[in-house]
């Protein structure tokens, strides 16, 4: 099976094109170039869209409009393609690209996102001492982090990268692409406003 994966949720989207459970290209970017990014991963392995037959896609948490993104391509390729779709928790991607590390998601507003998935202080997270910490958070929390007794690998570890190879490696209960919803932690600030 040809599986278009992609996660738009952070800083850094990352894309890949997965055939049978081989790796055929990947790619990081950002999320404004995600199509240029499917387009070239096509291209690099001598395939075409219509030869996609399934995508697997990043659903958060992360960043509101990066996970939008996503889920926008993603329903816009589902219905053009003719092709089901898997969503995958960036979480578990990045935990499935570091095992045994906790991975931490950056999610602003001085918090951020871990496994459960739940949002909280940095420090509050107190993981067990020598604990590998991977991904954007943990990057931006560092300096928290590492007080607590954390380890935290160098900025340019891939570890940090919620790898769409993963995204492939994960997708279960593929589906309609207009299904997949996006994980939220936390009630979107237009809800907030709104009721005051």
């Amino acid at each position: 099976m040809l599986i278009l994966a992609f996660d738009t949720a952070t800083d850094r989207a990352t894309s890949a094109l997965v055939g049978d459970g081989e790796l055929l290209g990947e790619r990081v970017s950002r999320a404004a170039t995600l199509l240029e990014d499917v387009d070239a991963l096509l291209r690099q392995a001598g395939a075409h869209a219509g030869d996609v037959e399934a995508l697997a896609v990043g659903t958060g948490p992360g960043s509101f409009t990066g996970t939008r993104i996503g889920l926008a391509v993603a329903r816009g390729l589902g219905l053009a393609l003719d092709v089901p779709a898997a969503g995958v928790s960036t979480l578990a991607a990045l935990a499935a690209g570091a095992p045994g590390a906790v991975p931490v998601i950056d999610a602003k507003r001085r918090e951020i996102f871990v496994e459960g998935p739940r949002v909280l202080a940095p420090a509050e997270l107190a993981p067990p001492p020598g604990t590998v910490c991977v991904g954007d958070g943990a990057l931006r929390w560092r300096d928290v982090l590492e007080a607590a007794g954390a380890e935290v690998p160098p900025e340019d570890d891939e570890r940090h990268l919620p790898r769409a190879r993963f995204h492939a490696e994960l997708a279960r209960d593929f589906g309609p692409a207009e299904l997949l919803d996006p994980i939220y932690v936390r009630t979107p600030d237009v809800h907030k406003a709104a009721a005051r």
